[in-house]
């Protein structure tokens, strides 16, 4: 997978305007400072036009699927339309279907209950957590993790040619990582996948709001990703792909919607005829405002015009790493090297500080909003750190004091709502807190570190 290095028109390639862009927030030194938000690969601030579109149908809302009246019809409307303009946007195959869920970790789960008796995973221990863990009824390996990306097939090509016994198999993948950005091969895994008569669904939590994703073009069977992270907010995500596993799977939760016929037989039970559809699996009153929003979402990144979008995010990832390299402190952290093609979510430590005492202090003196922790990938950011398997740290609860080495990282992530000065600003603060020192002490606090309020740093 390319990412597109055309030349970029300033005038389509301004940053798209999102909430929260003329927010300011309190700093510890004194004064306020509109906020950076550089924290996209946990959830990327919403949209403005998602807002605006979600604004214009609430007086409308109604009950989807379930009423006669002309706002049930209306959002019932909206609802199955927003399914065809997500299957557009991923590039659907005509027997593909699109089922809503409520994130990325919903949809591998219900995938996860859907997949057949016996049927063999195979997952790097790469994955985000929402992909590394839904597995627990099947017989799963868990692959190393390759350094570079023809490793990554070849030791995926060994791990199937090798799989005994000989039955259905299913990989998971990310397109690319929430820790190092980087993009994944996956074009060339899903072929190597069914070379060996596998399936192959993929994690485009990261990829999606980032980089084009075309499910035939890549010859996936799923793609899973979250609305929170595509700019548009509320508990929304998708699973798309193939339909037979999911059609023969018993509902991933029962109820209305998922039931097209209930009847009571003449021994006291009952009898269910489950849908066949993509209703099948989304049993409950549907997220008509969370739907709407992940389709308003796909239509503002395709009418922005995706591949100028992606040219500008890749300017600000270079603009970041020759920042970040200009510090000598700093450690990148990275699978593939240097010359790997990523999108924008950077991971970094800084000899002589704690993680978390870093990132604390880019929030409370610089108004700067980053990711501290092991980001919900513990395997591998321990592997990229170089840690033993049981060394202490926890996804957002860093055990060490401020100024002790701790095992967690510091991760800025941005896309299309992210300013320039925002990364200017980012940049600056990393340079003058590793050559000056924080201006203010901390500490931890319920396993978070924060400002000691009214003690400033000795200077």
């Amino acid at each position: 997978m390319s990412v597109s290095t055309a030349a970029i028109d300033p005038s389509v390639c301004a940053p798209l305007p999102v909430l929260g862009q003329d927010v300011t927030v309190p700093l510890v030194t004194g004064g306020e400072v509109t906020y950076a938000a550089l924290d996209y690969a946990a959830s990327a601030p919403a949209l403005q036009r998602v807002w605006d579109d979600v604004a214009a149908y609430a007086p409308y809302y109604g009950s989807v699927h379930r009423g006669a009246g002309y706002l049930s019809q209306l959002s019932t409307d909206l609802f199955e339309n927003s399914r065809r303009t997500v299957a557009e946007f991923l590039g659907c195959r005509a027997d593909d279907q699109v089922v809503f869920t409520r994130s990325t970790t919903d949809s591998l789960n219900l995938l996860a209950a859907a997949i057949p008796a016996g049927c063999q995973v195979f997952v790097f221990e790469t994955e985000h957590h929402a992909s590394l863990l839904p597995w627990r009824d099947a017989q799963v390996t868990y692959l190393n993790a390759p350094r570079t990306p023809a490793q990554a097939v070849e030791t995926l090509e060994r791990a199937l040619a090798d799989r005994d016994p000989y039955g259905p198999a299913l990989v998971c993948v990310t397109g690319a990582s929430n820790v190092t950005g980087e993009l994944w091969p996956v074009k060339e895994l899903a072929a190597a996948a069914h070379a060996h008569g596998a399936r192959i669904v993929l994690d485009a939590a990261q990829l999606a709001p980032h980089h084009p994703v075309d499910i035939a073009e890549l010859d996936v069977d799923w793609v899973a990703f979250s609305g929170h992270k595509l700019y548009a907010p509320f508990g929304s995500g998708v699973l798309a792909g193939r339909s037979d596993w999911l059609l023969a799977a018993e509902p991933y939760l029962a109820g209305g919607g998922a039931s097209r016929k209930v009847a009571r037989r003449a021994d006291g039970g009952v009898d269910v005829d489950w849908h066949t559809t993509a209703a099948r699996h989304e049993a409950g009153s549907p997220n008509v405002i969370g739907v709407y929003s992940i389709a308003s979402a796909c239509k503002a990144l395709t009418e922005a015009g995706f591949d100028n979008l992606v040219a500008r995010e890749q300017e600000l990832v270079s603009r970041v790493r020759e920042g970040l390299a200009e510090v000598p402190e700093v450690q990148v952290l990275s699978l593939f090297g240097d010359d790997a093609p990523r999108v924008g979510v950077i991971s970094f430590v800084v000899r002589g500080w704690n993680s978390s005492h870093f990132a604390a202090a880019l929030s409370a003196e610089y108004g700067i909003g980053v990711r501290d922790g092991l980001f919900c990938a513990h395997p591998l950011v321990r592997t990229l750190l170089g840690s033993d398997p049981q060394d202490p740290g926890e996804c957002g609860a860093p055990e060490a004091e401020p100024g002790e080495r701790s095992l967690n990282a510091i991760r800025v992530s941005f896309g299309a709502g992210t300013p320039d000065e925002h990364i200017e600003r980012f940049l600056r603060a990393v340079s003058e807190l590793v050559s000056e020192g924080a201006q203010w002490n901390y500490r931890t606090e319920d396993g978070r570190c924060v400002p000691d309020r009214g003690t400033a740093a000795q200077v």
